[in-house]
């Protein structure tokens, strides 16, 4: 079994290093030489080479890494971040959706609710979690535990990770679209801190259902966008296979966002990316969702409602100039 967190094409050259590295220490404890100069040689040249690929990423490959099936997940960064985690279920009125997860947790010395999507890691898992695409009853979950926080005035934090709305005939017969819409009119009113982070893919309404917040954060090598660039490359070019040509003409990178007055911040991902060193990313989160909070905590409830609407209504915003 292949245990390298470089899988994808343009990590090869990472591969064929790391595949050198592990090479010469089996050949070191076989033979009992010592390979340490060596080694320290091929340990920076990996670094090196890791710094080149990932810091001059094209959108397509940032939109590759937000997908990485060795990135972090909203389960693995709550395990990480909280001393405290307990989750609750059900939206009281047709069923759970493990797609959405929800729960009272503590980070550092914040208690605070946390509501995030969930792809799952095996397949067991993924079917179990619906591959991350929530159904109404998910989005109406999150709504009921926001609502618990607004009520015990917790902070709110949502951790977006989706391929999008689940669009199945079941899903839309119990009102997916009445379901998000619902949430962006009820999130807009909380009168309790509302924290947004983007930590792998933001498709759609899919994402923005738990999406609407006082600040909008992303991961690094994230995207968010209206539609997959796979999906607009099918309907403006019709071929999938412009997706590259895509995703540079939609401009979903966070880095694109943060340009267009969308996203507040970024968080810079340690070694390139998140999939490579998980607990550093992960520290780096909660270091973002404290700074943030502690900034947030001075409004009032009327203030937040305030300076929420404002920010969306200036997104969109076009100068003729």
């Amino acid at each position: 079994m292949d245990n390298s967190k470089y899988i994808l094409e343009f990590e090869q050259p990472l591969k064929d290093i790391e595949d050198r590295i592990e090479s010469l220490k089996l050949s070191s404890v076989n033979t009992g030489v010592d390979v340490s100069s060596t080694l320290q040689k091929m340990e920076y040249e990996l670094s090196e080479k890791r710094k080149e690929i990932y810091e001059s990423l094209s959108r397509w490959e940032r939109v590759q890494l937000a997908r990485h099936p060795k990135r972090p997940y909203s389960l693995d960064y709550i395990s990480k971040i909280s001393s405290y985690w307990f989750e609750l279920h059900g939206d009281r009125n047709f069923s759970d959706d493990p797609a959405i997860i929800a729960g009272i947790a503590i980070i550092d010395t914040i208690k605070l609710v946390i509501i995030a999507q969930e792809k799952g890691r095996g397949t067991k898992e993924k079917v179990f979690r619906n591959f991350g695409m929530p159904r109404p009853e998910g989005y109406r979950k999150a709504m009921r535990i926001m609502k618990l926080a607004e009520k015990f005035n917790f902070p709110i934090v949502t951790l977006l990770d989706t391929p999008g709305a689940y669009p199945g005939i079941g899903a839309e017969e119990r009102g997916q679209g009445q379901a998000i819409a619902q949430n962006l009119l009820e999130m807009s009113q909380l009168k309790v801190p509302i924290i947004s982070i983007v930590i792998g893919e933001g498709a759609s309404g899919g994402a923005l259902g738990i999406g609407l917040a006082d600040k909008i954060i992303c991961l690094e090598n994230t995207w968010y966008s209206v539609i997959s660039p796979e999906g607009c490359a099918s309907i403006l070019f019709r071929d999938a296979g412009r997706a590259k040509e895509a995703a540079d003409a939609m401009q979903v990178t966070s880095y694109d966002l943060y340009k267009m007055g969308i996203a507040d911040e970024i968080i810079k991902e340690p070694k390139g990316s998140a999939h490579i060193d998980p607990i550093g990313a992960a520290e780096a989160l909660k270091e973002t969702i404290i700074r943030n909070y502690t900034e947030l905590k001075k409004f009032t409830s009327d203030e937040l409602i305030d300076r929420r609407i404002e920010k969306y209504n200036k997104i969109g915003e076009y100068d003729r100039k």
